[in-house]
This record gives structure tokens, sequence and C-alpha cells, in this order.
């Protein structure tokens, strides 16, 4: 077998390495084995020394085929697919997915249900940011702000945990309401978490905020303007760390944070959106952490006021699962769980089509329905955040030394299920 002689670099170093460019550019292949990179993407950079000159971002190896599962799966079963796409705050893909099959539906859901929901959101996003927060901070060297978050991170799997009965795959709600309702006392429980959070935030930022080596790891590093995090398709955190003042508990309310969520005529919950004008890691560090403190208020306002009545709709045509008693006790409610779940029909939308989306830990995140009226979706489309954000990583890398890929990439938060495709 031949031996190909080494092939020169298809890069032109008068053009990407500027005036100080040495013309010797080197490949580097980043993961995906690499500690820092957390998932199983992958980054093939052009190094002019250690000066990155060029970064193609690849998105990876982990191919489950999320859409194309959701043609075989009816309304309620592809919720345990969803819970996969970002397994790192899992609950709220359940609640993003059922909340665009009920608009598809045109289903509005009881006020325990809208209440549940926005809490076990809340709940998630902390869930999230902690690891951000925290392995952020440990790929620069700071592992005890790890270890505060990642403590945290464990008392709220337990509160998933007594709520749902899964710990790491809820598959908590179902079209039209969720799987149960709670424990009598779980909001005794997460009032307890909430109780004790603050203390472990503050101690990240005591060994953070104004840590001479974190500062200068993470400021003015992997700048974004606000325009360009517009023009890039950037939500959530990231954005508004750049300074775009958009959020869809605000923009486009939905559960707890729309006025009038009770039926009662109270307004939603109240709740401050953190805006930095940064754009860089330090910004994005800063912005997920406020976010915490600002869950932790929604949480709060929540918990005591939890209404009461069922956490199922049970609309004409019956979409929604009945009450399990109701199963056990009553022809009815057994019939209708029979003609659901044992039979082939299920219960199929109208035909026609929607796109709905939550604000997640990590921005938008949506899906795309398409319905021909059959129990199971005709075509799902996702729009995870973290497929859109990826997509810059060469924009916020080049100009860079190696060193500050590794905190650029942190900031990020990239979720490896989230770049199937």
């Amino acid at each position: 077998m031949a031996v190909l002689p080494p092939q020169p670099s298809t890069l032109v170093p008068e053009d990407l390495a500027g005036d100080g460019a040495t013309g010797d550019l080197w490949t580097l292949n980043f993961g995906p084995q690499h500690p820092a990179t957390h998932t199983t993407l992958r980054m093939v950079m052009e190094l002019d020394g250690e000066t990155v000159v060029a970064c193609t971002p690849h998105i990876g190896y982990l191919h489950s085929g999320f859409e194309k599962l959701g043609e075989h799966l009816d309304y309620n079963q592809y919720v345990t697919v969803t819970e996969r796409i970002n397994y790192v705050s899992p609950i709220a893909n359940n609640i993003t997915f059922h909340h665009a099959c009920e608009r598809l539906f045109n289903l509005t859901l009881t006020p325990r249900c809208q209440a549940i929901r926005t809490i076990c959101a809340e709940l998630a996003r902390i869930q999230d940011h902690l690891l951000c927060v925290g392995a952020a901070a440990l790929d620069l060297g700071a592992m005890t702000a790890f270890l505060f978050g990642f403590n945290e991170r464990e008392a709220i799997y337990d509160l998933i945990e007594e709520i749902s009965g899964s710990r790491f795959h809820p598959s908590f709600t179902r079209v039209g309401g969720l799987m149960q309702d709670m424990p009598p006392e779980w909001p005794a429980h997460v009032k307890a978490f909430c109780k004790k959070l603050p203390a472990a935030l503050d101690d990240v930022e005591a060994l953070l905020n104004r840590n001479r080596i974190f500062i200068e790891r993470t400021k003015g590093i992997g700048y974004l303007s606000a325009e360009d995090a517009i023009a890039w398709g950037w939500t959530g955190p990231l954005a508004r760390a750049s300074g775009v003042r958009r959020d869809l508990r605000k923009d486009e309310p939905y559960l707890c944070y729309a006025d009038n969520w009770d039926g009662k005529g109270s307004s939603g919950v109240d709740f401050k959106v953190p805006i930095s004008r940064g754009g860089d890691c330090l910004a994005r560090y800063l912005v997920r952490l406020e976010e915490m403190r600002q869950s932790l208020h929604i949480i709060e306002q929540l918990v005591d006021n939890i209404p009461a009545g069922p956490i199922n709709v049970l609309p004409e045509g019956k979409v929604g699962l009945p009450n399990k008693r109701e199963v056990y006790f009553s022809i009815e409610g057994l019939i209708h769980h029979f003609e659901l779940i044992m039979t082939n029909r299920g219960f199929t939308p109208p035909v026609g089509e929607v796109y709905g989306a939550t604000e997640t830990s990590n921005g938008e995140q949506g899906y795309y329905l398409a319905s021909d009226g059959d129990k199971t979706p005709y075509r799902i489309r996702v729009r995870p955040p973290s497929f859109i954000h990826y997509s810059t990583f060469e924009k916020l890398v080049v100009g860079h030394q190696i060193s500050d890929v590794v905190a650029i990439l942190g900031s990020l938060n990239i979720i490896a299920a989230e770049l199937d495709r």
C-alpha cells in the first residue's frame, strides 16, 4: 500500500493568522476524548503556535435518531425519548414536548398541573446551571466550586425521584397533564431545598467571583456582541449575557409565567431576567448564577400556593388519561384507559402543524409537530439550543489560545445529545 506524502494545510496563513503568522500551521484534534470536552463532540483546530486561527466544530458521534423515533411512538410514548435529548435537566424536556403537544391538541392545562410543571421546570433550570457553572470552573482548576454545585444537584434528583418515581429519566408529563400527582409532603421538601441552596451559591460566589485566576481566564474571552448573538440565533443565558433581552417566559408566557394562570384573575409569578452586556465567559457565568436565584424566587411563590383540583384535563373526546382511582373503581374509567392504552386506537390530534417552545436552561427548546390525524406524529423536528450555539464556536475561539478553548466550551454548556441530527 502506497504511503501518501503529508499534504499541506488548505488554509492560507496570510488570510487567517494575521500579520504575526509564522506560516507553519498545525492541526489539532480537540476531543472527543479530551477531559474538558464533557461530551462526544470534536473540534479540528488549525494552530499558529498556540493561537487558534481556524476551527471546524464537529457535532460528534452521539446519533440516536431522536426525530425519526417520533414517527413511530404516540404523543405519550415519545416523552421517554425527549429526556435523553438533554440528560442534564431531563424533566424540562418532558415539559417542552408536551407543551407543543397541547398546542396541537388545543388543550388548556388545569391550574394544579401548571403550578407543578412550573416548579419542576425551575428545578431543572437550577439543576442544569449548577452543573454548567461547576464544570466550567472545574475545567479551569476550581474543583471545590464543582463539588458545591454537585451536592445540590443530588438534592434536586431526590425531589424529581420523589414526584416521578425515577431519578434520572422521569417521563413525568402526559398530554394534558402529568403521570401522577405529587406526594403530599413534596412541597415541604422543595421548601427545605430552597432554604439550603442560597448558602451553596454564596460559597460558589466567594470562591470564584474575586478569584484572580478565574477572572483572568474568563473576562474578555469568547466575546460575542448582541448583534452577532441575534444573527447566529443564540437564545437563553448565552444571548442574555450578550445583552439580548429575550426570555420566552416573558415574551411568550406559558404555564404560571402567564397572567391569570390559576383562573382566578391573579397575575403570573414575579421574577427578573438577568441581562449582561459583557458578552464573554465571565458574563455567561454571572447570568447563570443570578438565574438560579430568580428560579428560587419563582419556586417560593408557588410551592405554598399550588391549587387544588385535578392534574389532568378530561376534555370531550377523552384525550387525557383517567385518574388511576377511576380506572380501578369505575367501569367508565376502565374503558377510557383501555381504549387509550390497551387498544391500537390511541388518541388522535387534528390534522395540522404547530411549533411549541419553552425557555429551558440553555435557551429556546422547541418542537415542530406535523399531524396527519394519526395517533403518531407525521413528523417531529427538534430545535435544541446546543446545536445552534455550537455552530458559533469557530467565531468565538479564533484568535484565542488553546487554553481559552476550554473556558469558552465550558461557558456554552454544550449537551452532546442536543447535537443529534
